[in-house]
């Protein structure tokens, strides 16, 4: 029994038309992120916590979306959800912290958003690494 092909590949499945519109897709995704996304959460009248908790949640949904989606390499993405996520709890845990009383653990924001910056870079080295191989000259034998 032959299984159905998945409906999104990643870029070490895709064919050179496939990869380049994925790399359109992540990038566009990641200009509007960084153009309208985070200078909008920065607005918002919450407190510090809040709003690098907020966005750390939303990039978890974006990670998860472009794995799904499959916008770049497997083991970058799952890199990236990783490093969202453990800053979403930790901001998440920050949060409980600070509801509890407790009012000394900055070092959990300061950590998440030096996990969000990483996961940000994971971001920037898959959108390069996609673009890195579409700039790579084929064989004559492998161009349609």
């Amino acid at each position: 029994m032959r299984l159905p092909e998945p409906a999104f590949r990643t870029a070490e499945e895709a064919t050179p038309e496939e990869l380049r519109r994925a790399s359109v897709r992540l990038f566009l995704s990641l200009l509007v992120l960084a153009v309208l996304v985070v200078p909008l959460f920065r607005e918002l009248p919450l407190g510090d916590s809040t709003r690098a908790g907020l966005l750390a949640w939303l990039l978890v949904g974006v990670a998860l979306y472009w794995l799904y989606a499959g916008l770049g390499y497997r083991s970058l993405l799952i890199i990236q959800l990783l490093l969202f996520s453990t800053a979403a709890v930790l901001v998440s845990a920050k949060i409980l912290l600070v509801g509890v009383g407790v009012n000394e653990f900055s070092i959990l924001r300061r950590v998440a958003r030096a996990l969000v910056v990483l996961g940000a870079g994971c971001s920037v080295v898959n959108l390069a690494a996609m673009l890195g191989t579409l700039l790579q000259p084929r064989s004559p034998s492998t161009r349609l």
